[in-house]
């Protein structure tokens, strides 16, 4: 998986469209191989966004879990002590 899509799901508070957008946006520029598709290919690309954060959204709107919800903070804590302990200082 692309390393800048990022879990959406069971986070406090929940994920918002503009992140939705974003790991759909990852998705389908992962997927084409393009950043930035030319001016024949733009409509398909920006349909294709729609549809995936469409999906994305239907998904995480009926996923369930007994899980206690994840602190967006705590976990992004942890993924820089992570990238400290990879990547050393910086």
């Amino acid at each position: 998986m692309c390393r800048n899509i990022r879990q959406l799901h069971n986070f406090e508070p929940a994920a918002t469209s503009d992140e939705v957008r974003a790991a759909a946006l990852q998705y389908v520029r992962k997927v084409s191989g393009s950043t930035k598709p030319s001016a024949a290919n733009q409509a398909a690309f920006d349909e294709a966004v729609a549809e995936v954060a469409h999906a994305t959204q239907h998904l995480l709107d009926h996923l369930t879990t007994s899980a206690p919800p994840k602190d967006r903070e705590t976990e992004a804590a942890k993924a820089r002590a992570r990238a400290q302990a990879r990547y050393g200082a910086a």
